[in-house]
């Protein structure tokens, strides 16, 4: 019987926590080892977290071309089936320093882009949780389906990420900061996703044209796969192509009111 694409990744998303658990938040976790295709400076624990996804999908031979945060692009054999998307490492500054909130992020898509993700997992990698989704058979926290946060609670909680954002983009998100919140942003853009498709955050604000493909597409279609919405600046569906140049803006949120309270406040200037 041949391996579902989801267990693949949940396979090598479990390599990577087996292979990175002791090696966070020490010193060999650092070092410069140049930069990445996505232009961050590569660390010791992205390489061997990268390392154990290239190695593993060489040894089954998996037809795919895998699209990395530090790799760039790979194909691992003449006949691609399709795309891994791979950032083995998200977080990497919060693993390197010990701050226990980092993940490994993979997605697999039959086309290039977004939208033809069918297949994705986050692994927390500082305690092992994954979390999984398969296109139109929901959203999974281990063996628990989850979803995304459909009931009032005494706190709204708001992811927004303003690291390197304009002084524009602070201007015009300062309603939020006055109105919404409790606000918050850990570090880990992919992590951020699973929860928000696991109802612990109620929308995720990321306007500053920066992020990467490799790190939300496995958020991607958790948060569709949880019953959340995600869309661009213009509160328009989002779909992206996987160019190693692509940078995109997004907000997820919860449900449809939540979205749109939030993208009247942030559009009001």
């Amino acid at each position: 019987m041949v391996e579902e694409v989801i267990e693949i990744l949940r396979n090598i998303s479990q390599q990577v926590y087996d292979n990175v658990k002791n090696l966070a938040g020490t010193e060999g976790a650092g070092g410069d080892f140049g930069r990445g295709v996505g232009g961050d400076i590569s660390q010791k624990i992205d390489i061997v977290a990268e390392k154990t996804v290239l190695d593993y999908l060489k040894q089954i031979n998996f037809n795919c071309v895998v699209l990395g945060e530090e790799c760039g692009h790979v194909e691992i054999n003449d006949n691609p089936k399709g795309y891994v998307i791979m950032d083995a490492i998200d977080g990497t500054a919060n693993a390197v320093n010990g701050i226990p909130f980092f993940c490994c992020s993979l997605a697999f898509a039959t086309d290039n882009k977004l939208s033809s993700i069918t297949d994705a997992v986050v692994t927390n990698l500082s305690n092992g949780e994954q979390y999984w989704a398969s296109k139109g058979k929901g959203a999974f926290l281990n063996k628990t389906k989850i979803h995304v946060q459909n009931k009032e609670t005494a706190y709204k909680i708001v992811g927004v990420n303003t690291s390197g954002a304009t002084p524009e983009l602070l201007k015009k998100l300062q309603p939020i900061f006055e109105h919404h919140g409790p606000t918050r942003h850990f570090g880990a853009n992919a992590l951020e996703m699973a929860y928000l498709s696991k109802g612990s955050i109620d929308i995720l604000i990321d306007l500053r044209d920066k992020i990467r493909v490799q790190d939300m597409a496995a958020g991607y279609l958790l948060i569709k796969e949880s019953g959340g919405l995600i869309v661009d600046a213009h509160a328009q569906p989002l779909d992206s192509d996987f160019g190693t140049m692509t940078r995109l803006s997004f907000v997820g949120a919860a449900n449809q009111e939540t979205l749109d309270e939030i993208m009247s406040e942030i559009n009001k200037l």
